[in-house]
């Protein structure tokens, strides 16, 4: 269950201080970032080189740790199997800001026509695959690398901690190990200093160069796995009398399963997804089989949603089970919860965001059905997770590849903006939270 967090007198004081947060300091990102850009693209483009899938960062691991030693920051490696985590104390007191990017990239073979295009090969699954960026992560792991180096360039003016998270495997662990967001928090990353706030992006295709998108409350949804087996009686397909069918159970149950959305759910309080996305069951055209196994994905943006539809779930498909004769059993593994934006956090970070790239240039998105396990580190304290743009303008947003493709492409000439801007949250929070708590 979502802890709620309440900052109305941080809301308050926020808005008042938008303006107070000291100019020198902001001077100071810009300038720093204009100095690292150059850095910055040409971390992203080594990384985008040589990608690794999830829990076998090594070596963009030993990279970054080296990097952020060079800085002066303390540095912790081998957190969830290859994770970095980077402390940097200011020389004043105040909060903890935790800045989350993942480093794991995908088992997709890229296409794309780059000099810094990968060609690295692995095995996964049992099967050779290329190895790509596909999600942008190398272009994350090189923007927090970034405003490490802006932040400590600053640690005198500081007035608390930062935690750098350098995260693994947020594409999931490989079968049979545990990893990610989730794995961190349980080998202790919040604790030894207590995270008090954690702010995380994630660049998208096809949103412009130089553009921002956010959204409070429920932005990215909740992802589980579903299971369900249908167990029937075998016997001849020209005798289906003589048995029970799963495969015509299976059906029904799948059609059973969509009114769950459109009938059972308050859809205009919040999207939701139902999909089975294989049956296997047979083995030949004259068999009626003895059990069928459907496998399939849950999406919900609403906790109490994600409840509801669980419940029916289980309700439908027994219940289409029973009708028929048949035993079924269905099982759901809870993988993701939905990644929640703290609305207080969202309200007092927007000035940041406008002022940062332009007020023009930041907009409300509509909820997304794909996942993100920072809403594990935002389950935790409150979070705010934002999109950072990644689309040459003069594209058209409805012909970009899209993630987790060969063709996915980012323009990293806005991996900047990305900088300046976590920067700029980190010290605004720090800003108005020591004013307003007197630490």
């Amino acid at each position: 269950m979502r802890k709620e967090f309440y900052y109305a007198p941080l809301l308050l004081m926020s808005f008042l201080s938008v303006d107070t947060v000291a100019q020198d300091l902001s001077a100071m990102v810009d300038k720093q970032v204009t100095t690292l850009e150059d850095k910055v693209i040409a971390w992203r483009r080594d990384f985008h080189e040589h990608p690794e899938l999830s829990n076998r960062e090594f070596k963009t691991a030993e990279k970054v740790a080296k990097h952020l030693r060079s800085l002066g920051i303390d540095v912790q490696t081998g957190v969830a199997h290859t994770g970095v985590v980077g402390l940097l104390k200011g020389n004043k007191p105040g909060p903890v800001v935790a800045l989350r990017a993942d480093m794991d990239a995908l088992p997709v073979t890229e296409r794309v026509d780059l000099p810094f295009a990968s060609k690295v090969t692995t095995e996964y699954n049992g099967e050779e695959v290329g190895v790509m960026h596909a999600c942008g992560h190398d272009t994350h792991v090189a923007i927090l690398m970034g405003t490490a180096e802006v932040l400590a360039s600053m640690k005198k003016e500081l007035q608390g901690t930062v935690k750098f998270i350098f995260q693994p495997a947020e594409e999931g662990a490989p079968a049979g190990e545990e990893g990610g967001a989730e794995l961190m928090l349980k080998e202790g990353v919040f604790d030894n200093p207590k995270v008090d706030v954690v702010y995380g992006l994630h660049i998208n295709s096809s949103t412009a160069v130089g553009h921002i998108g956010y959204r409070p409350e429920g932005e990215m949804a909740s992802v589980d796995g579903l299971t369900i087996t249908i167990k029937g009686a075998q016997t001849h397909g020209a005798y289906p009398w003589n048995g029970v069918d799963p495969i015509v159970t299976a059906a029904q149950i799948v059609l059973g399963l969509q009114t769950i959305v459109s009938r059972n759910l308050e859809i205009i309080k919040a999207p939701a997804v139902v999909t089975i996305g294989k049956i296997e069951g047979g083995v030949r055209s004259n068999i009626i089989p003895e059990e069928v196994t459907m496998i399939g994905t849950i999406r919900a943006l609403d906790t109490g949603m994600q409840e509801k539809i669980h419940q029916r779930i289980r309700e439908v498909a027994t219940n289409i089970g029973e009708s028929a004769g048949a035993t079924v059993e269905v099982a759901i593994s809870k993988h993701y919860p939905v990644t929640y934006n703290d609305p207080a956090l969202t309200a007092a970070s927007l000035p940041i965001l406008e002022k940062t790239a332009g007020k023009e240039q930041v907009h409300l998105i509509p909820p997304r059905t794909g996942a993100e396990d920072f809403s594990f580190f935002a389950r935790e304290v409150p979070g705010f997770f934002f999109f950072l743009g990644g689309m040459p303008p003069e594209m058209d947003p409805a012909e970009v590849p899209p993630h987790h493709t060969p063709d996915f492409y980012i323009d990293d000439s806005g991996l900047a903006l990305g900088v300046r801007t976590l920067a700029n949250l980190t010290l605004h929070y720090m800003d108005t939270h020591t004013h307003a708590t007197g630490k």
